[in-house]
Order: C-alpha cells, then sequence, then structure tokens
C-alpha cells in the first residue's frame, strides 16, 4: 500500500566453515588426522570445518575392504609406497601428490538434511559446481562419483558419528595411470562391467581435461566457492588447532598408524572352512565370508563382510556381524531384516537386502577356493 512502510524480510547469514590444510603427510597420519577432527568436533572442540591434504604415494583402502585383495603389497613396499586404511568405507584408490584430498566435519543440522544419501548429493554437486568453475563439466553421478563425460574425476564418502558428518573427496590433478594400476588390484570383472580394457580408462585428470594441470591453490578455491554457493555456507581461513594435532598422534600411535589396523582385514578366505559369495548392487560390492558349526552346519559360527560399501557408523557391520553368530541358517534373512530394523543405521544405496542376500549366496556356495 502507497506509504506503508516495507515488511523487512530476516535474512539467514551463512554458517561459517573454518578452512585449513594439513599439506603433504604420509597415509596413515592424514587419516590419523581424519579421525582426530571426528573426536574433536563430537567434544565440541572444533567448529564446523573444510580440510584439505594431500599424500605421498599411498595405497588407500576402505574401512571395510580384504587388503590383500586390493592391494599389491609386495609392490608397494618394495617401491616406497605407503599403505593405509581409511576410516570410511568404499573401495580403494592409489593416491599421490597429483591429487588433491578435502573433507567437511560439520554438524548434521548444519545444512538441515538428514539423510546419508541426501548430503552425499548435496555436497557432491557443490563440489562439481567448483569443478566447473575450472572450465570441465563435472557432474554428480550417484552414488558417490563426479565425472565429465562418464569418467571420474572426484570419488568420495563419509559417514555419521553421533550428530558429527564426516564427509570427504579427492580430486585428480595429475596421475600415472601406470603407478595406480600397479599398485592396486583391480579386478578384472570391475573392468568388464564397464566394458573398459584398463582402469586407467575409467579416470580422467583435470591435466588431461585442461591440458595442463591447474596449482593446487586454484583448485581449492574454485572447490571453497562451489561449497559456499551451492551449500549457502562461508568458508573463512583457520588455523589447525594444538587439540586436533595432539589427538591426531594418539590415534596414529594407539591405531591408525599401525600395522594391525591396517592388516585388521587380510585374507579372509584363507582358512580351509571358510565359504564366500558376493552381491554388487547400487551400494557397492558386499562380500560375505561365512563359517558354519552344529553336526550338520545349520549355525553360523563366524561372518564377516568385506566390500566397498558405504554404512554409516562404521561400527554397525562389527555389529551386525556379532549379532549373526550362532544363528541358524534357515533363519538369516529375517535376522538381517530384525538388525536393521533395530539399529541407528545409514546406508549410501546398499540396503539390508544386499547384505542377506550376500550370506545367503555363502551358506549355500560351499567351501571358498583358495585365496589369491
Amino acid at each position: 500500500m502507497p506509504g506503508a512502510s516495507a515488511i523487512a524480510m530476516p535474512v539467514t547469514a551463512p554458517r561459517l566453515f573454518r578452512v585449513i590444510d594439513t599439506g603433504l603427510r604420509p597415509g596413515r597420519a592424514q587419516i590419523a588426522f581424519d579421525q582426530a577432527m571426528i573426536d574433536a568436533h563430537k567434544a565440541g572442540e572444533i567448529p564446523d570445518s573444510i580440510r584439505f591434504l594431500r599424500f605421498p604415494p599411498t595405497a588407500l583402502i576402505g574401512r571395510h575392504q580384504a587388503l590383500s585383495h586390493e592391494v599389491r603389497v609386495g609392490h608397494c613396499n618394495a617401491s616406497g609406497i605407503g599403505i593405509a586404511r581409511r576410516v570410511t568405507g568404499g573401495g580403494a584408490i592409489y593416491f599421490d601428490e597429483g591429487q588433491l584430498g578435502w573433507s567437511l566435519v560439520f554438524h548434521r543440522g548444519t545444512l538441515s538434511i538428514a539423510s546419508l544419501a541426501d548430503l552425499a548429493r548435496e555436497i557432491c554437486e557443490a563440489a562439481a559446481a567448483g569443478l566447473r568453475r575450472l572450465g570441465v563439466d563435472a557432474r554428480y553421478r550417484p552414488r558417490n562419483d563426479i565425472e565429465v563425460d562418464g569418467r571420474k574425476v572426484s570419488g568420495t564418502g563419509g559417514f555419521f558419528d553421533g550428530d558429527t558428518l564426516f564427509y570427504q573427496g579427492t580430486v585428480l590433478v595429475d596421475l600415472d595411470p601406470a603407478r595406480m594400476l600397479a599398485a592396486l588390484n583391480v579386478p578384472d570383472a570391475k573392468l568388464a562391467k564397464r566394458a573398459l580394457d584398463s582402469a586407467a580408462q575409467r579416470v580422467v585428470t583435470l591435466k588431461e581435461l585442461l591440458g595442463s594441470a591447474p596449482d593446487v591453490g586454484t583448485v581449492k578455491s574454485a572447490l571453497l566457492e562451489g561449497f559456499a554457493a551451492q551449500l549457502g555456507i562461508e568458508p573463512v581461513e583457520g588455523d589447525i588447532s594444538a587439540r586436533e594435532e595432539a589427538l591426531a598422534a594418539a590415534c596414529f600411535d594407539e591405531e591408525i598408524g599401525t600395522d594391525a589396523f591396517v592388516a585388521s582385514i587380510d585374507d579372509p578366505g584363507a582358512s580351509s572352512d571358510v565359504r564366500t559369495a558376493s552381491c554388487t548392487g547400487a551400494g557397492g560390492t558386499i562380500a560375505a565370508w561365512v563359517r558354519l558349526e552344529g553336526p550338520r552346519l545349520s549355525r553360523l559360527r563366524e561372518v564377516l563382510f568385506t566390500g566397498d560399501f558405504f554404512v554409516t557408523p562404521p561400527r554397525v557391520v562389527y555389529d551386525l556381524e556379532s549379532a549373526l553368530r550362532g544363528v541358524a541358517t534357515s533363519d538369516l534373512r529375517p535376522a538381517v531384516e530384525r538388525f536393521f530394523s533395530e539399529a541407528d543405521v545409514g546406508l549410501l544405496s546398499a540396503a539390508p537386502a544386499d547384505f542377506a542376500q550376500a550370506i545367503e549366496a555363502a551358506v549355500a556356495a560351499g567351501i571358498a577356493p583358495p585365496s589369491r
């Protein structure tokens, strides 16, 4: 109405995210810092944060993967390539100075998005928007990749721990595919599934797309712009805290830096009475390794799940394995369904039925062949 004063609309201030860079550190030290940030954020000791990181040559396996099935351990040891186990799920990757890592640690209420799948989509869309600022047509591809013309330029993954979300990704700035293939065991089936002759055809680098590799600072700035615009946050340069460094050192010494942690899942088929099978779906590959007991081998003695799937929090997998001990083979699927109906679990595309299918197939498969 003429003469009426305008009604002021509330303006939501951007949510501040501290930005830090842990630089180039050995693989296990970087993973220990991942856990330190999660622990510090859960305790309210650090704010919502974005972190950048780089690695010397390192083979990184997912939290639930079998080491010797994914990595050419002998080659890595002989060639000075580090081996580390992530705190997140997903598949094995080769990382060196030619890639840039990024991660976000924040409260699950910060972006007002409840599910892991929705958060993964939003964060990947933001990272893709940032990469497009460099002049490449980067697009999010479910479940957790960023691609250019069907080739992966960034892989991502994450999980909730309580109310804290940890989500990370990589950007392939430059990469020698021969070094990657020499370090990792890439299953023939995985290549055939995509009609590829080699794993190198599955990935693409910014150097290949742009003609020359952009400097790390340029890539970082582009990603921050994408996060800011798409997520409605305000990145602010900050400092690494002494508390984070202390927690990272403790995590390294007590668990993540140890050979025992890296090899905590190594060769599950080594025992002669192990049965195995796998299920591959939209959520990744889930392999079940089973030992049976009883006069008719009609109960589960032990079960181990491995694969490149994402489950949040990661310890849920160990809880499921424990819950299935002693279960009758005839009750496998109902037992799996009961577990997931009662547990506080987040699944990124994988479903309870995928775990049930893998374990049922393992029980039916008979004794596993000798492992590699």
